[in-house]
């Protein structure tokens, strides 16, 4: 996906605007496993994904907890670290050879100083973002595991065939077996 769809997906800038966003951001690649950001740190870029899956979780004494997927055209942000300038409680992952599109922290800020639709454009991904968080935790909340599972089908088909089932099965809530069991019925 280029730099200019991820973009436009989020909001639509001007021409002008777009091309000084654009100069702020850099092409790059990181193999299968890399740890991409880490909650024991306060992160300083946001990454945009070009071409790759990656998964953001967090470490509980004995288990590893995913909470979200990313594939082609979602950023990979800490929010925690955006916004309060403190570190993160997620690590990200990436579950294929990535290339991601990346963007200092400190040079956006600058941009949303000084254009205004750079800055409205921000705004807008931080609103779509939490659209996405409200959703999700609806659907923690409200649906049993088997909805959750269909819903993910829905949402994102290719997922399954790209992310091992034990991710998956925690990212839903449940055991790997339990998922199993419910892939069987479907």
């Amino acid at each position: 996906m280029t730099i200019d769809n991820i973009l436009d997906n989020i909001y639509p800038l001007t021409e002008t605007s777009k091309q000084t966003l654009k100069k702020y951001i850099d092409e790059v690649s990181y193999p299968k496993g890399y740890i991409l950001l880490r909650a024991d740190r306060i992160e300083k870029n946001i990454y945009f994904i070009k071409q790759g899956i990656v998964r953001a979780y967090t470490k509980t004494a004995d288990n590893e907890i995913t909470f979200w997927f990313g594939k082609e055209g979602d950023a990979i942000i800490s929010m925690k670290s955006y916004v309060a300038n403190q570190k993160g409680y997620e690590d990200i992952e990436l579950l294929e050879n990535c290339k991601l599109y990346e963007l200092k922290t400190q040079n956006l800020r600058k941009l949303f100083d000084e254009d205004i639709h750079i800055a409205n454009w921000g705004r807008r991904y931080l609103e779509q973002e939490f659209m996405k968080m409200e959703e999700q935790l609806i659907s923690r909340q409200f649906r049993t595991a088997k909805e959750r599972y269909k819903q993910l089908l829905k949402d994102n088909p290719s997922l399954i065939q790209r992310v091992q089932l034990g991710h998956i099965a925690s990212y839903l809530g449940i055991t790997q077996v339990s998922l199993s069991r419910i892939r069987g019925e479907i």
